[in-house]
């Protein structure tokens, strides 16, 4: 796999700049309608490809993966977030820069919903890092995903 390139995960913090983004992007529900997910934006020229991962009752899960078309959205999870903590990696297909953390969890090559974040090569797994959000307990999140450096994080 390539090295990690000057890409970023972006989170709006102000209604002003979501408006915007989403203009950017592609309109995606009626003013005024309310919503509870988390949500990830791609505001690059490329597809992406974006795996999640969070604390459930069965243990931590790493699940993907969602192919985000460049100037669009896709939801990773739908209604009220359940974590405070959500976890996002994420590949860039047609240059091959990635959005990467810390947080270290378990990939598959093809669709996957993985239990556990130990053992991912024993598992046939591959280990990848996961940038960690911190949504405060909002019950919904929105991540912009661009070609430029810098981290923001907020609520949408």
């Amino acid at each position: 796999m390539s090295k990690p390139s000057l890409f970023s995960f972006t989170a709006l913090l102000s209604p002003t700049l979501f408006g915007l983004a989403l203009a950017a992007a592609v309109p995606l529900f009626a003013a005024g309608e309310a919503r509870a997910d988390f949500r990830v934006c791609n505001g690059t020229q490329n597809l992406v490809g974006v795996g999640i991962g969070y604390r459930a009752q069965e243990g931590w899960i790493s699940e993907g993966w969602w192919q985000v078309p460049a100037s669009s959205c896709a939801t990773l999870i739908e209604g009220e977030l359940q974590s405070r903590y959500y976890y996002l990696y994420a590949e860039d297909s047609a240059r091959g820069g990635r959005w990467t953390g810390e947080v270290s969890m378990c990939v598959a090559e093809n669709e996957f919903k993985i239990t556990g974040v130990g053992d991912c090569f024993a598992r046939g797994y591959q280990k990848m890092g996961f940038k960690e959000y911190d949504t405060g307990r909002q019950g919904s999140w929105m991540v912009q995903l661009s070609d430029n450096t810098g981290t923001q994080e907020g609520q949408n």
